[in-house]
């Protein structure tokens, strides 16, 4: 699988102590080199004003920037950081140029999913789930899956399947659903941001919403039953020609964010279930892309796992057992899903 990572998505929040910090991305192209999983690399390009407006109105967009040059330009004596003035995400004077090249290293992965009809996983930050059009929240500053998603829109008028496996529901992404995007998520509830309940789930042709809110803790079993069912079943109903994947690692047992409880393992079935529907609707083309997970080793470690399943396929890993799936979700998934 192709990686495309920047040391520039470094810059924000360098030094300030925040849990979504540069170590993050270092942390896992360190590991991914030492795994020898960084033969195919891409440095990341910044995505143009054209490019963030596909999803962020210009005003937003100018209002990041302007935000940002303020810390950049502002006295010695001014705090480092701040937050951005729509919410409760935290800004420095590199934050501008690492969020560009975040979704300009996303927008680089989906022109490597067109060109050669393959996967490739955009190692970047900030994430970018819970922004919203004119929002910026949580950690996120622009919305690097929704861009990428609405780009292949603009480009080939195809459908986009997002499915989102961060401990966090992506409330962001949410409200991009329609026009060809169709957004599934697994998320923690009652948890930040506080939405991402299934009453809102509706399965229509111009885009499906897909919200299986989890409890606190889930088996790992049950969780990765949930994704090969959701997976399958949503995908033959709107038939994606691409998915975008926000990969999110706070899921893992032990991240000091998150956790759900689930083995980090769990990763590998992910990237091979994924797999499966890329190469049956997709003609293989995938695009992941980071979002959250604060432990640096379980990190580093679901990264790789879900590369080298995805790589590898789903011939060794084994059939998910539909079985596994508890009550409450599967009444969600059935009554969108009937």
């Amino acid at each position: 699988m192709l990686v495309v990572g920047d040391e520039r998505c470094t810059a924000h929040l360098e030094g300030i102590g925040h849990p979504e910090s540069p170590a993050r991305l270092r942390a896992i192209l360190n590991h991914l080199g030492r795994a020898g999983l960084l033969d195919e690399r891409r440095e990341a390009r910044e995505a143009t004003q054209d490019e963030l407006q596909l999803v962020h109105p210009h005003r937003y967009v100018a209002l990041v920037r302007d935000e940002v040059e303020r810390l950049r330009e502002g006295p010695p004596e001014r705090a480092p950081a701040a937050y951005l003035s729509t919410g409760d995400t935290v800004i420095d004077a590199g934050s501008w140029d690492a969020a560009v090249h975040a979704a300009g290293a996303t927008l680089s992965a989906l022109d490597a999913a067109l060109e050669e009809n393959r996967a490739a996983f955009a190692i970047v930050r900030p994430p970018g789930h819970h922004a919203e059009p004119s929002r910026g929240m949580g950690f996120c500053l622009f919305n690097n899956a929704g861009i990428a998603a609405r780009a292949f829109v603009a480009r080939t008028g195809g459908r986009v399947l997002i499915a989102d496996f961060d401990y966090h529901h992506g409330n962001g992404t949410e409200a991009l659903v329609g026009s060809g995007v169709s957004y599934a998520s697994t998320h923690a509830s009652p948890a930040y941001p506080g939405t991402g309940a299934p009453y809102n789930n509706r399965m229509l042709a111009e885009g499906a919403l897909v919200d299986i809110p989890l409890g606190l803790s889930y088996p790992t079993e049950a969780f990765v039953a949930l994704w090969d069912e959701t997976l399958r079943r949503i995908a033959a109903q709107i038939r994606p020609d691409l998915l975008v994947i926000s990969a999110g690692y706070d899921f893992a047992a032990g991240d000091p964010v998150g956790d759900l409880g689930i083995d980090v393992a769990a990763s590998a079935s992910l990237g091979a279930i994924i797999r499966g529907i890329a190469d049956e609707y997709c003609a293989g083309r995938a695009v992941f892309v980071l979002e959250g997970g604060y432990d640096l080793e379980l990190l580093g470690r679901g990264v790789e796992a879900t590369i080298r399943a995805y790589d590898k396929g789903a011939s060794d890993l084994g059939a998910a057992d539909p079985q596994a799936i508890p009550a409450r979700e599967r009444a969600v998934l059935n009554a969108v899903l009937a």
